[in-house]
This record gives structure tokens, sequence and C-alpha cells, in this order.
């Protein structure tokens, strides 16, 4: 797998060193961010590789910023987040609101972090950028069923809250303890069956008159108020 951008490089250097084959950066790379990079590569004993920028560019599809690295693996690194909090995203499309999904779960200390297979972007090295390094630091399980994965995760005592303009103000309702967070897509939200079986339905309440928010940016207010209460003295 090839990963692209600074932060995305970086991380991998820090987090797990012995599955990056080689890094390439841009012949011309000056700076405190190439230095970083070229001391992390020297440490970890990684392969640093400098080429011509267009070389780069022809190999990356998307702004590189000067800097890529292969990697061995492609599977997903160990999180060092709470166990006891999952999210389940549903028919996230563009790779840009993914990447940003995962930063927010990884700046919350997500544990896991479910993708439903169908209808959803892979985690390729697009949303690895976008996620600004993020992804790096987060356990991400492709699942094939919505369904199945929440009545396994209900089988070990967790309770399924799902994302939903109808829901209940989201500070009205408990979510320390074990907790599925489950968010949809960017055009209609959870399906229908999610919906349904999910435990509690919660909610962002809204004042301006538009009555939506990006799924990302829904994700952040719904995680840091789970943050807010698990770090409350009950």
């Amino acid at each position: 797998m090839l990963i692209y951008g600074f932060h995305p490089v970086r991380e991998a250097l820090r987090h797990r060193p012995h599955e990056v084959d080689r890094v390439l950066m841009a012949e011309r790379r000056a700076g405190r961010r190439a230095e970083e990079i070229e001391r992390l590569c020297s440490r970890q004993r990684v392969p640093l590789e400098r080429v011509r920028a267009s070389e780069l560019s022809r190999r990356v599809e998307g702004v590189h910023n000067g800097f890529a690295a292969h990697l061995s693996v492609a599977d997903s690194p160990a999180s060092a987040g709470d166990p006891e909090l999952v999210v389940l995203v549903e028919d996230i499309q563009d790779p840009r609101n993914l990447g940003a999904l995962l930063r927010v779960c990884e700046a919350t200390g997500v544990g896991r972090v479910l993708i439903r297979d169908r209808g959803s972007a892979p985690v390729t090295a697009a949303v690895v950028k976008a996620s600004a390094g993020a992804a790096e630091w987060l356990t991400t399980d492709r699942i094939p069923n919505t369904a199945a994965a929440i009545e396994r995760y209900r089988d070990q005592g967790y309770w399924i809250y799902g994302a939903d303009s109808g829901g209940e103000p989201c500070w009205d309702v408990d979510l320390t303890g074990k907790i599925l967070l489950c968010m949809g897509g960017e055009e209609s939200g959870l399906r229908a069956r999610t919906r349904k079986i999910c435990d509690r339905l919660v909610a962002l309440p809204m004042q301006g008159k538009v009555q939506s928010l990006n799924v990302a940016t829904a994700t952040a207010g719904l995680l840091f108020e789970a943050l807010r209460q698990r770090r409350t003295p009950q």
C-alpha cells in the first residue's frame, strides 16, 4: 500500500515502522518537516529515497506535499482507544468524509471503527491522507452486514445508539459504559433497518436554519459529548 502526505507518513514511521518498506521524499523538499522525516527514517532504519517531485506526482493520486511511503501490509493498526467505545459507519462514500470521521474517532479515543463493506468507501491512501495520519492509530474493520455486527456487540453487553435527527438530545442520553454508535451516510443517514434495531436514537439539536450536518461533524459532536460524560465523575 502506498500512503502519501506528511502526517500519514510521519505517523506510520512513529506507530508501525516495521511495516514501512521505504519512504519517498521529493528531492528539493526541505525544512522542518523534511528533517523530521529524515530523523525518523534514520532512527527506525527505514530506507529513504529522494525522487523528483514529478515522479512522486506520477505515482500518487493526490496532494502528497513531497512525501510518500510504501507499506508492506494494508492491515489496520492496533488502536490505543477505549474498547468500550465503538463506532459503526455505513454508506459513507466520500473518502474525505471517511478520513475526517476517522480523525474525529481517534481524537475522542474510540477503540474500533466498523465500516459496512457495501456502499462505503474503502480505507485507501486518500482516506489516510484526509485523516491527517489518524488512521495510523485506529483499528478499522470492514463488515459485510450491519445487523449481524450490531447483534454481536449487543450480545457482548453494548448499548446500540443510532444517530438520527429525530432522536433524543445526546446530552440527555447516558453515553458511558459499553457503547456502539451507528452513523449513516451522506445522503440519507442510517438505513431504516439499522434505525429500527438500535436501542435508542440520539441527535444533536440545532438552532440554525439548516437542519443537517456533515457526517464527520455530526460524529464529532456526539463523540465529544460521550467523551465529556465518560470523563465526568459519576
